[in-house]
């Protein structure tokens, strides 16, 4: 029988879903995410730095292009919602003012090497016996177990371990690089919900668990159909750029237009044909579909279809694209019910009347810098669930005296002192 700790909370709850929840984030880039998105759900998450500040305020692109540990804009996105304290827990102090923090929350998520926790005197089993229902969330490149687990990596290790990026780019070149730390994003994704699901089972129980994630397993995942294609068919599914394969053709996904970029392909078949007969309709009314307005695409698939046919109705199609602008082909797209879509640049994307509309982006101020940025918004819409009004990532120990002092019950020569001994 559950404990009564979740009915406790729906009592205590704002309104936001995981309110009044703590959770301590101990996490490098691999996990910042994670926190994130707990904190976008109403926990309370305390980003836990080092004195002097989490080494990821160093990395770029900085606000203005100074480079200072307080305008990291790639910290500012990761990092909203959350409170900062300054703490090295490598410390004895540091230690037990840790474990005096953990008896008052319900998760920790952490990305340090496997055994880093326990070499400490900071293992679950030593954090669950201080509160039995605290979560352990730990974020590693290859798990806490296996014979890689003591291997050290980052995204550019995990990503090309997962078999992603050979699936990514030309088939002529060599592979290429997901941007933007995808491995590590899959796997804050991975750690946010693996956390959520033990919270689940917290409040059925009123017992805590450790959850286990791994960076490659976690965008190892996203091979969905690369795997049973090699399991079933021993073949390997290889990069093909800007196009697709299927059964031995290779058709374009993205062509260029006169100002960015669009996404088409050809469509053949009962199920695609009629798409195809519209966008060759569009271009007829333009005096632009050449040849392929006398073709019954309904009758065509691609068992039928050959390599020169593909190439020669692409060619046709990517004369009329490049005659017109993104948006033109867009208005097109949207009154002809055509398979057409423009490839959004961040400025257009930000511009875009469906995320507007939606209120999507939330404009965030950041009083230092006298400026306010636009932020991502909430994962989701939920109806009956009310979301706090996002606020900027944190200053280095901007809550040190709210934690320390008003909470821990610690006085101001105390924290002098830590200050002095570079614990806090």
């Amino acid at each position: 029988m559950s404990n009564g700790s979740g009915m406790m909370a729906k009592k205590q709850n704002s309104g936001t879903l995981l309110a009044p929840y703590r959770v301590l984030d101990l996490t490098d880039q691999k996990g910042w995410l994670a926190g994130k998105l707990l904190a976008d759900l109403g926990a309370e998450v305390i980003k836990i730095e080092k004195p002097g500040g989490d080494p990821g305020r160093n990395i770029g692109p900085f606000y203005h292009d100074i480079p200072e540990p307080e305008k990291s804009l790639n910290w500012f996105a990761y990092n909203t919602n959350k409170k900062s304290i300054t703490l090295d827990i490598e410390t004895a102090d540091g230690q037990e003012i840790f474990k005096r923090l953990v008896q008052k929350a319900k998760f920790i998520i952490e990305s340090f090497s496997p055994g880093y926790m326990k070499s400490l005197g900071l293992g679950y089993d030593v954090l669950n016996e201080l509160n039995p229902e605290v979560i352990l969330t730990s974020i590693s490149d290859f798990g806490q177990s296996g014979p890689y687990q003591g291997y050290k990596g980052c995204d550019l290790v995990d990503q090309a371990m997962s078999g992603v990026p050979f699936q990514t780019g030309d088939d002529d070149r060599p592979p290429l690089r997901l941007p933007g730390n995808q491995a590590y994003q899959f796997a804050s994704l991975h750690a946010a919900m693996g956390t959520l699901l033990a919270h689940i089972h917290r409040e059925v129980t009123g017992k805590g668990q450790h959850v286990d994630v791994s960076v490659q397993e976690s965008l190892s995942s996203t091979n969905l159909y690369a795997i049973p294609y090699w399991y079933s068919a021993r073949r390997i599914m290889r990069r093909s750029g800007g196009k697709e394969r299927r059964m031995n053709i290779s058709y374009r996904l993205v062509y260029p237009c006169k100002d960015g970029f669009v996404t088409a392909r050809v469509m053949v078949g009962r199920g695609f044909g009629a798409l195809q007969k519209r966008l060759v309709e569009v271009m007829d009314s333009r005096s632009m579909a050449e040849d392929l307005k006398n073709i019954d695409w309904t009758k065509f698939g691609l068992d039928t279809t050959t390599q020169e046919d593909i190439d020669h109705w692409e060619e046709v199609m990517g004369k009329f694209f490049v005659a017109h602008t993104k948006n033109e082909l867009h208005e097109m797209a949207k009154k002809h019910s055509l398979a057409v879509v423009p490839v959004f640049n961040a400025k257009e994307v930000i511009q875009y009347e469906q995320l507007r509309q939606r209120r999507f982006w939330v404009e965030v101020e950041y009083p230092e810098l006298g400026s306010s940025i636009i932020h991502p918004g909430l994962i989701a819409k939920v109806t009956s669930a009310e979301f706090k009004r996002m606020k900027r990532a944190p200053l280095i120990g901007e809550h040190n005296e709210q934690i320390y002092i008003d909470e821990l019950g610690l006085s101001l020569e105390d924290v002098m002192v830590l200050q002095g001994n570079h614990v806090i």
